[in-house]
């Protein structure tokens, strides 16, 4: 329980960092310091050993190296939790993971709904289908002991959920051409990676190795780099113990948790949240995709994600979370309307010019913000249930 705990104080702190991080780039943006800010998003960073060569401006080394460390924390987290944390048995992992489906189909609905009249807009169809988890936690964080630690596990469990959907949702629609002879070459790093798995290799240094160059071969098969961390995360041994009698899965998981809560997102936030509002006017937040955008994350998360907790818990397929009432849970379905990060990582992906740049950052921008806001004043507001008395009790009170 105390690991829960630390676990969830590192999410909310980082989830603070990440919104300060935000607010800087924007006030940046937005200052006579723009002209750098947009020099060091374009900044060119070439590697090249031998034929391979990777030259990229700074912000994709970003969005296709770091997340890629993202998304393998991510994976990793994913395994355990699967295996045997929070969402080992069916019973455990049917009520999140029914809320995040319905909280990622209303919201790409509602998103579709504002931008039906254009296809290319209809392209941003997903961006306001995922949460972000630091965010969120952050949020709860300041609400401190008024939460119930169940309420964290569940929302945390739903954000697993989300994520796992993003990851298949970029793997299938947002791939470009691919190039199979790249495709092959990190399918052959996958299975050796899968073959050290099997042989009980415990060293993580053959496991980064391989899953470095798995990374470089998706980079240039086509398919999102992003995707090469959550494959290696799949082969990290869980079960397996190292010469000091540790899980190699735990251990890289506990070790990477404050580089990227502190390192990664921060610097993904602040490279990807400067919105300039100069030549921005009222025009621009009625445009459809902003729309689509904030609707889908404010009313589409809270509908999704709280009509499938309820219906879960009306048909009895589902318990209660310890301590929580309907509220809370209204109020956590409201924290999941808070995409940020990963709203604005695939908002990157939908278009490959900047035309939609502004939008989709003011669209995640204002959903995430009404989300959080709202969602912090109900769980602020709501009440915890009366202790439930049963009969012997009843007797035991009549008799005094």
């Amino acid at each position: 329980m105390e690991a829960l705990r630390d676990f969830f104080r590192m999410e909310a702190s980082g989830g603070i960092l990440l919104v300060v991080a935000a607010a800087v780039a924007v006030l940046v943006a937005n200052s006579p310091a723009d002209d750098v800010y947009l020099a060091f998003r374009e900044l060119p960073v070439q590697i090249r050993v031998g034929a391979v060569d990777i030259d990229k401006p700074l912000l994709l080394w970003i969005n296709d190296g770091l997340m890629a460390v993202f998304f393998f924390l991510v994976g990793l987290e994913v395994k355990r939790e699967f295996l045997e944390g929070e969402l080992s048995t069916p019973s455990q992992a049917m009520l999140p993971g029914v809320a995040a489906i319905g909280g990622m189909i209303v919201p790409a609905l509602i998103y579709a709904a504002f931008n039906m009249g254009s296809p290319e807009n209809l392209n941003g169809w997903a961006i306001p289908a995922a949460t972000d988890i630091g965010f969120a936690l952050g949020v709860l964080a300041l609400l401190g002991r008024r939460v119930p630690l169940s309420l964290k596990i569940l929302l945390t469990a739903i954000a697993i959920f989300d994520d796992l959907g993003a990851i298949i949702i970029i793997a299938v629609f947002y791939t470009a051409q691919l190039s199979m002879e790249a495709l092959g070459i990190a399918g052959v790093a996958f299975a050796l990676l899968i073959a050290l798995n099997l042989f009980g290799v415990t060293r993580t240094g053959p496991y980064v190795f391989l899953g470095v160059l798995m990374w470089v071969a998706v980079l240039k098969s086509g398919v999102h780099a992003t995707l090469a961390g959550v494959a290696l995360a799949m082969t990290i041994p869980l079960k397996a113990t190292d010469e000091h009698g540790h899980s190699p899965l735990k251990h890289l998981e506990h070790g990477l948790h404050r580089w990227v809560a502190f390192f990664v997102l921060p610097v993904f936030a602040f490279a990807n949240a400067g919105v300039s509002f100069a030549g921005i006017s009222v025009q621009s937040f009625v445009e459809p995709v902003k729309i689509g955008i904030s609707a889908g994350l404010f009313v589409g998360k809270q509908v999704g994600v709280f009509a499938c907790l309820w219906l879960m818990l009306r048909l009895g397929l589902a318990r209660m979370p310890s301590g929580a009432t309907n509220a809370h849970l209204y109020g956590v379905s409201l924290l999941c309307g808070i995409g940020f990060t990963m709203s604005l990582f695939i908002g990157g992906l939908a278009w490959e010019h900047s035309d939609f740049e502004a939008p989709v950052r003011l669209g995640v921008i204002t959903g995430s913000i009404l989300s959080a806001v709202l969602g912090y004043l109900v769980l602020l507001f709501a009440r915890k249930p009366k202790p439930v008395v049963d009969d012997a009790d009843d007797e035991d009170l009549s008799a005094r």
